[in-house]
Order: C-alpha cells, then sequence, then structure tokens
C-alpha cells in the first residue's frame, strides 16, 4: 500500500512538472513569501524543504537563509553594498600583501581572501575530522563560479556554505549512519557486496559530505541540493550519497574489491548526475523531509 502511494505521488508530481503547474505554483507561493516585512525565515526553510527553488529567485533566497542578508526586505541594498565593499577590501588586501598571484585561479584567490578575514595563514583544519577546511571552500568556491558570474556572490556563498559544513562536522557519524541504514534498506543486495568486499568502509564519505558534492556532481544538480542545506538540512547529503550509489549499481556489482569500487564511483557519467539529484531528493523526502518540516515548525 505505501509503495502504491508513493508511486501515485511520483506520478502526480511528474505530470504536474511536465505541464508546468507545479512551478507556477510554487513560484507563486515563494514570491508571497518574499512580500512579507519582514520575510519569515522559518516559512522560507519549509518551503525550501519542500521544493526547489526557482532559479529567478535562488541567490536571494540563499542568502538570507545563510544570513548573508537580513530578514528585512527594505536593507538588503544597504547591506550588500557593505559585503561588496568588505569584498572589494579583501582583494586589495591580498594582492597588497602579495599573498597570491592574482593570476592564480580564482577560487584560490577566494580563499586566501577568506584566509586573511579570518586571520589565519593556512587552511585551519575542522577539529573534530582533521579535514582541511580548504577542500571544502575550494570545490565549493569552484562550483560556484560556474553558477554566478559576480565573484562577491561566490565569496559571500563560498565562506558561508564552508561555516555550515564546519558546523555539521560533529553531525558526520549520524549522516555516514544514515547513509548505511538507507542503502541497506533500498538496496540490500547492493549493500551486502561492497559489505563482502570490504569496500563500504572505504566510500569517501566524509569528503562528499565535507564538500557537499561540489567537483561530484554537475553544478545544476547541486543547486537542488543546496537548497536543502542552506535550509538547515544536511541529512540531505546522506541521500544523495546513497542514490550515487544505487545510481552506479551495476559496475558496483562488477567491482571485484574496494579499489575497483572507488575508481567507480569516481567516474560518474554526466547523464547519471541529474538523476543523482533528483532520486536523492525525492528518497529524502519520501523519508527523511516531514520530521525536519515538523522540527522546524515547532521552533
Amino acid at each position: 500500500m505505501l509503495a502504491m502511494a508513493g508511486d501515485e505521488r511520483n506520478f502526480r508530481s511528474s505530470y504536474y512538472e511536465k505541464v508546468g503547474c507545479r512551478g507556477v505554483e510554487e513560484k507563486k507561493s515563494l514570491e508571497i513569501l518574499m512580500k512579507e516585512k519582514p520575510w519569515d525565515k522559518v516559512k522560507l526553510k519549509q518551503f525550501c524543504l519542500r521544493f526547489t527553488v526557482p532559479a529567478a529567485y535562488r541567490n536571494l533566497v540563499w542568502k538570507v537563509l545563510l544570513d548573508i542578508l537580513p530578514v528585512y526586505p527594505d536593507s538588503h541594498q544597504y547591506v550588500w553594498e557593505q559585503r561588496t565593499e568588505q569584498y572589494q577590501d579583501l582583494l586589495y588586501a591580498v594582492q597588497m600583501l602579495e599573498l597570491i598571484d592574482i593570476d592564480a585561479p580564482r577560487c584560490q584567490v577566494l580563499l586566501e581572501m577568506w584566509l586573511l578575514e579570518n586571520e589565519e595563514r593556512t587552511p585551519p583544519l575542522f577539529p573534530e575530522t582533521n579535514f582541511s577546511s580548504a577542500d571544502t571552500f575550494l570545490p565549493i568556491a569552484n562550483t560556484l563560479l560556474e553558477l554566478y558570474n559576480d565573484e562577491v556572490d561566490v565569496y559571500w556563498f563560498s565562506k558561508s556554505l564552508t561555516d555550515v559544513v564546519r558546523m555539521m562536522q560533529r553531525d558526520l557519524p549520524k549522516l555516514k549512519e544514515a547513509f548505511t541504514t538507507m542503502l541497506e534498506k533500498e538496496d540490500g543486495d547492493l549493500f551486502n557486496h561492497l559489505v563482502d568486499i570490504n569496500a563500504l568502509e572505504m566510500l569517501p564519505l566524509t569528503k562528499w559530505f565535507n564538500c557537499c558534492f561540489a567537483g561530484v556532481l554537475d553544478d545544476t544538480s547541486l543547486t537542488k541540493i543546496w537548497d536543502k542545506v542552506c535550509s538547515g538540512a544536511p541529512k540531505i547529503l546522506s541521500f544523495a550519497a546513497v542514490m550515487l550509489i544505487i545510481t552506479m549499481r551495476r559496475n558496483i556489482l562488477r567491482s571485484q574489491n574496494a579499489d575497483d569500487v572507488l575508481n567507480c564511483v569516481s567516474q560518474i557519467p554526466e547523464q547519471c548526475e541529474e538523476v543523482v539529484a533528483n532520486k536523492a531528493i525525492e528518497l529524502w523526502q519520501y523519508y527523511g523531509a516531514q520530521p525536519q518540516s515538523d522540527q522546524l515548525a515547532k521552533k
């Protein structure tokens, strides 16, 4: 009965998307929220947990969710002018102090600006995992450079998402546990095969979670997942990992050892990346989104 209900839900969602109804209604709902003064951040998070943010509004919505801009729309222009000025000051400073060759890759320049702002000479390690913050900041910045033309946007999103990941470190064991539990539930044969060849523990889950799949999935697929991350729901990353493994099922089942599996998951076909993101969100909404929405509503 549960499977039939899920199939019906997926069919209706797919149909509404094909005829363009769902996107129109979601956009209207978001526009209503954005007319409030001030914005209700709880309602905004709930919207982002339930739906994909329309591309036209994603930049602004993310800025408010990540506290780059305040919930008061009348203050947005002034605050953003201050953010832009801060960016320009940092860029000028790294040039004058010769901290980096200005012709270096832009993500490296942005990293040096972030380090200077935080009075760090080298990228700090996340204390819970000893994972370098550079391995979070750089792939995220690279992805954002593909999404946005304005490097001021890229800088502020990169540093904010890196802060999200830093705060997420203590929850990494829970995210890994959720991944293991869900994979075994969704595909027991695949799970058992990974266990049998001692590959389950070798999966790069910490790397995937700490870069929020930047550099693993393409930028257009990632935005849907990052809508949830920006809304305070990092558990979506566990579901993305599950669907990545399941999507690569055929090749993984042919793998003879952990190295074969690692090689397999490091070469995801382009046509599979969008599938991974969409299926991850479907699975997350089916199993995990409702409790998070309820929790938000209670705050």
